[in-house]
């Protein structure tokens, strides 16, 4: 009966939620153009950057919480970055700072915004996240758990959400109530509305995941599209793909082709070499829209800044790498190493990240490499 109840409630309101998508259409809040795209594009530099959370915070919700939101932090770290000549940084948020603090969590954004501007950085904002921990809670997070990467990092919206229809309203209070504080700020470069909305989760949380979790975002996910769209944003909406063929439309994933087309410009993750970086970043150009890779470089992978920052920038194609100092998240360490942790000596070479907590970098060939291909001084 319960089950039953569910499914009726989740039905009901993904007609409303339809019915209110009809309606932003009707008062113009409607997918971009590709000229429209284009013309955005055309505004802003080659757009290079890294996911970015300080090293003193372990998660989305420890980044931003009033209790651990670290201004200066923030301000030393993103110093480093526009030493780089990186003008973007990828930024993750979650449903539950909305639901704790909507009014403190826009004043934090506000600084953190004005902290990017002093450095000549325009992030994007994530709003929804399907990976690691399925059941993030507020307050002290935990420890890090010791040589395993990302150990901490939390899904939003986590199981409970995610299964309980009578939640969405709020989640459509948290994307509607982000989106539009900050629709028209020029500070702003997109909204990723979904990151990798059909992952698995990863880690070691196989038993607290749904079995059907594919099937509630991809029903969920038109419906965040249409939330952040109803507000009008000045800035487009994305969600990356990052798995399977894209070559050919007739042979994507549903979710896949539900992000593609819903999506005003388009954003991938590639982990792999040069050649298959190309190979997708040319699959892509056929939809026509700005291409942005919002997640690559694991050096072990042979996916370094050396051998995928030169197609980039030949294609102008968005290049955003994941980590940027080797903080608390513990991204140097690969992904394996949740099967293995790296307890007893570390990795023989960094998965991810760029600089140590006192910005002194991983590798000084590195750095030189990316500045000389920002031009920066």
């Amino acid at each position: 009966m319960k089950h039953r109840v569910q499914r009726l409630s989740l039905a009901l309101y993904l007609a409303c939620t339809l019915a209110a998508t009809a309606l932003a259409k009707e008062s113009g809040h409607d997918r971009w153009g590709t000229e429209k795209a284009a013309i955005w594009y055309v505004h802003e530099p080659w757009l290079v950057g890294s996911n970015y959370i300080p090293a003193d915070a372990i998660n989305q919700l420890e980044m931003w919480q009033a209790d651990t939101f670290d201004p200066k932090e923030i301000d030393k770290e993103l110093s480093w970055a526009q030493s780089l000549g990186m003008n973007t940084m990828r930024v993750f948020l979650h449903d539950l700072l909305w639901e704790q603090d909507a009014d403190g969590f826009k004043k934090r954004i506000k600084t953190f915004l004005q902290i990017c501007a002093k450095h000549k950085i325009k992030p994007i904002f994530v709003l929804f996240d399907s990976c690691w921990d399925p059941m993030p809670h507020l307050g002290k997070q935990h420890e890090p758990v010791p040589g395993v990467h990302n150990s901490g990092w939390v899904q939003s919206p986590g199981t409970k959400a995610l299964e309980d229809p009578a939640q969405y309203p709020r989640l459509e209070a948290y994307v509607e109530g982000v989106v539009g504080a900050f629709r028209k700020d020029k500070r702003v470069l997109a909204w990723d509305v979904w990151n990798e909305p059909d992952n698995k989760g990863g880690g070691n949380y196989d038993p607290l995941e749904p079995p059907n979790k594919e099937q509630l975002v991809l029903a969920l996910l038109p419906q965040a599209f249409a939330w952040a769209r109803s507000k009008g944003p000045k800035q487009p909406l994305t969600s990356g793909v990052w798995q399977g063929n894209w070559s050919d439309p007739a042979k994507l994933s549903p979710m896949a082709k539900e992000q593609l087309e819903l999506s005003d410009i388009v954003s991938f993750h590639n982990y792999s070499d040069a050649n298959d970086f190309e190979t997708r970043v040319k699959w892509l150009q056929q939809y026509g829209r700005p291409l942005i890779c919002t997640e690559y470089m694991a050096r072990p992978m042979k996916s370094t800044f050396q051998t995928i920052l030169p197609i980039a920038k030949r294609y102008k194609v968005g290049a955003i790498n994941w980590g940027f100092v080797q903080g608390k998240t513990q991204t140097n360490f690969p992904w394996d190493s949740w099967q293995h942790p790296y307890v007893s000596a570390p990795p023989p070479v960094w998965f991810h990240d760029i600089f140590h907590t006192d910005g002194t970098p991983y590798s000084a060939e590195e750095v030189t490499f990316i500045r000389k291909m920002t031009g920066a001084r």
